[in-house]
């Protein structure tokens, strides 16, 4: 009994299945250096409100670098019987120090030791997964100059809708991708409040000094309700939420990709170093990394819905139900991470097959809607203008030509309004050169686009540089 940081009110000890039951080390030891980083801080809190000696601070301080140490080298042995990372390193802490290791815990609960575990852990995450976002962001961009020139169909109900220039199609991830870090930096906000000092529910009567904690390990402020501090878990079911998403962006790119290296496309060849083979169709390069990145985003988004139902029906304040949260969160995070951490260089080294796409560039009919917004410029009504390219659409298909092939007497028969100078919106690069609203898939507007992306990300660290 003597091993149970709380076997004070026991006379048995504890079944051994039970132990095995309720361990959380097997998966919170990665907590290891957060929780060093909080009980530092909370050591020389201690020391500086004079319920320990500043020696007996630095002496903890220093234990718990050097324990930190064993951990990250995988010298401590994990056992069920300590449960947690916490209950590690203390006992490791106790048998170095005694009595002096035995006064870290004063004026704290292992319930506000977790939430500012957590909040630390995420914290670093939420930074790390902005770093990488911006990596995959700059892979677009380094695209761009390249493959502005080029133009592709845009598609709506995955039927060819519009002409744009290949670059508007990478500032376009750009701008989800932007969507993400801005979710992340405001969830950061929320996570950048200390818990530390809320103790089991409801605070201490010990004169402690929570923003001298909270000032140590760079939180913004401290929480204010301590049965509130001790029961949320709001901060991680948003982090999930943000990593959802970010899925959900990532999921749709990848899509969109293998899509695109198809036979039936064609725009893309993958690299060879991103995609696998067959172990019977030997012609086969399948690209295994994005269907993997489509795949793992469902469990990325499940996190969520598994973070809501774990704390849906819990009364306040801690309830042992929020040891799980870590299962859902740290596997979300780590999945997110290597689909992050793989998918600047796939978006690099990826191929765009010009030849392929500009053979097939002007089937469908993507500059109808240039010919009916040239109408509307002569004065023709909009709906009118819809309607009279329709019939030449249809008048087309049926004798297997295009727009551009129609004799000026053709068009002018299905509109008196048109002039010869129609021909300068016909055809796919015509129409796509035609287009000028800010935003657009113009060369003018995303020209514009490009410069703002390179600026907004030349400062900014990269993850591949740290």
């Amino acid at each position: 009994m003597t091993k149970k940081a709380w076997g004070g009110r026991f006379a048995a000890p504890t079944d051994s299945q039970v132990e095995a039951f309720t361990e959380s080390i097997s998966f919170d030891a990665r907590l290891a250096e957060v929780d060093v980083r909080g009980s530092k801080a909370h050591a020389n809190m201690l020391a500086d409100v004079g319920l320990i000696t500043t020696a007996e601070a630095e002496q903890i301080c220093a234990a718990l670098d050097e324990i930190l140490g064993e951990f990250e080298r995988g010298e401590i042995e994990l056992t069920p019987s300590l449960e947690d990372v916490h209950m590690h390193i203390e006992s490791a802490l106790i048998a170095r120090l005694g009595d002096t290791g035995r006064k870290l815990h004063t004026g704290r609960s292992r319930n506000d030791q977790v939430a500012t575990d957590l909040k630390l852990y995420v914290r670093d995450a939420i930074d790390e997964l902005d770093s990488l976002l911006a990596d995959l962001q700059r892979a677009f961009v380094s695209r761009c100059e390249d493959d502005l020139e080029v133009v592709m169909p845009a598609y709506t109900h995955l039927q060819r809708a519009q002409p744009v220039s290949a670059a508007h199609y990478w500032l376009c991830y750009c701008e989800k991708y932007q969507r993400d870090r801005e979710r992340l930096s405001d969830c950061r906000k929320r996570v950048n409040i200390s818990p530390l000092g809320a103790a089991a529910l409801a605070g201490t009567t010990l004169p402690i000094d929570r923003d001298r904690t909270a000032e140590a390990l760079a939180f913004e402020g401290v929480a204010g309700n301590s049965l509130d501090i001790s029961s949320d878990r709001d901060f991680l079911i948003e982090f999930a939420s943000c990593l959802a998403l970010i899925a959900t962006h990532l999921s749709g790119w990848a899509e969109e990709w293998i899509l695109w290296c198809g036979t039936e496309f064609g725009y893309l060849t993958l690299p060879d170093a991103y995609t696998t083979g067959s172990s019977i169709m030997p012609q086969k390069k399948n690209p295994d990394v994005l269907e993997l990145i489509r795949g793992k985003s469902a469990g990325i988004i499940a996190a969520t819905q598994q973070l809501y139902l774990l704390v849906k029906g819990l009364p306040l304040a801690y309830n042992r139900d929020l040891q799980e949260d870590k299962l859902a969160v740290f596997a979300a995070y780590d999945t997110a991470r290597a689909c992050l951490q793989l998918a600047p260089d796939i978006v690099a080294n990826a191929v765009l097959n010009r030849e392929q796409i500009e053979s097939r560039l002007e089937e469908g009919f993507v500059d109808a809607t240039a010919l009916m917004e040239y109408l509307i410029k002569r004065g023709v009504p909009m709906r009118t203008g819809h309607e009279v390219v329709g019939r030449l659409v249809a008048h087309c298909e049926a004798g297997h030509r295009r727009l551009a092939d129609l004799t000026l007497v053709e068009l002018q028969g299905a509109c008196a309004d048109i002039g010869e100078e129609v021909y300068d919106v016909l055809g796919a690069k015509n129409a796509a050169a035609a287009l000028t609203s800010y935003g657009s898939g113009g060369m003018g507007s995303v020209k514009l686009q490009i410069a703002q992306w390179r600026t907004r990300l030349k400062d900014e660290p990269s993850q591949k540089k740290r």
